[in-house]
């Protein structure tokens, strides 16, 4: 689980207590990206049922009861329970809790077919069900070898920095959470859009961005139009 934090500086319009928009960097904004790649029901672990809206969590749950014997042979319930995220973003820092740590994930294999693995210790072998065979079980742990990432690449060091979106740029997020490289063009545009002339009612504060946090603008996201201000404003007032 991730502990670190980033700064993000918010423009808040104090009359109609709203966030106008937040200056971020590449974190935050590989951040927010990483959300647009989680699988359903990585979200549903990570915000936990209770706090779900509508039927998703009880659909979540009626698989969680279901019984395997009801899955086809080459199926099983943690694919979908537990998914693995298949994004290609490096950079760790993305302030989620883990669900599921790769490094202690174990996977095992059928004796009568290594070619066939699953991460559940004495399931039964799909393979051997589905053709027939005597029952056999997936008992054998396979064993990882560890490889040197940075040698087994040609790829410049300078392209490895991780994550989605370049350094060096500063972004502008409005409460939509809608990223674009900031801009006095944009900035304009953004207080115009919100009908904001009097720059009095203009605030800067500046926020940490932590791992509650970033569970929260998780499950704004999914209830509000306005996430920033749903997640932020609270905690300033």
């Amino acid at each position: 689980m991730s502990t670190s934090k980033m700064s993000l500086k918010l423009l808040i319009d104090s009359k109609h207590n709203k966030v106008v928009f937040a200056e971020a960097g590449k974190d935050f904004v590989d951040f927010l990206l990483t959300l647009l790649a989680l699988p359903s029901g990585t979200v549903i672990q990570l915000l936990t049922k209770s706090t779900m809206i509508g039927c998703i969590s009880s659909h979540y749950g009626s698989l969680e009861k279901l019984d395997e014997s009801y899955l086809q042979p080459n199926q099983n319930k943690d694919s979908l329970l537990k998914p693995s995220i298949t994004t290609q973003v490096t950079n760790p820092n993305f302030l989620l809790p883990d669900t599921k740590k790769p490094e202690n994930r174990k996977l095992y294999y059928c004796s009568s077919h290594p070619g066939y693995v699953s991460d559940i210790h004495n399931s039964v072998c799909s393979h051997c069900r589905s053709q027939g065979y005597t029952r056999n079980y997936m008992s054998q742990e396979v064993k990882f070898v560890g490889t040197n990432v940075s040698a087994s690449t040609d790829t410049p060091a300078s392209n490895q920095a991780g994550g989605y979106v370049k350094g060096l740029v500063t972004y502008t997020v409005t409460g939509d959470l809608s990223v674009s490289p900031m801009s006095m063009v944009s900035g304009v545009g953004l207080l115009n859009k919100f009908d904001i002339n009097d720059f009095g009612v203009l605030e800067e504060k500046v926020v940490e961005f932590g791992i509650n946090e970033g569970l929260e603008l998780l499950k704004a996201s999914l209830l509000s139009k306005d996430a920033l201000t749903a997640v932020f404003l609270p905690k300033l007032n």
